[in-house]
């Protein structure tokens, strides 16, 4: 069987997107509830966006789908189309809180 060019680029991303949710560590699996907010920082972004997990949804989640370049469907971060690039930050960090961006997953589009 032959692997064609597709297969490898589909098999390096899938690995890509595992490193990136690997790199989310632990704490971004702890905001499964709900609760507590994700923060997000990409340079090509500006200001930092914070999202409030929906039911069933991580912020590894969150992270895998703004790092995918074939997302589409959600409005994270003020529906942007930047993918890939993105980093998880503390929102506690007081540096970031004047260029945050709110958006919760569980409310209807417009």
């Amino acid at each position: 069987m032959r692997i064609s060019r597709h297969h490898v680029a589909i098999a390096i991303s899938l690995v890509w997107l595992a490193g990136v949710a690997a790199a989310a560590g632990t704490e971004q699996e702890q905001s499964i509830d709900g609760s507590h907010p994700c923060c997000f920082k990409n340079p090509r972004y500006s200001g930092t966006c914070q999202v409030m997990p929906g039911p069933e949804e991580s912020c590894g989640d969150i992270l895998a789908y703004l790092n995918n370049p074939n997302s589409v469907g959600k409005n994270y971060c003020g529906n942007t189309k930047v993918r890939g690039g993105w980093t998880s930050v503390s929102c506690d960090d007081t540096s970031i809180s004047a260029g945050i961006r709110i958006c919760r997953t569980h409310e209807p589009t417009e």
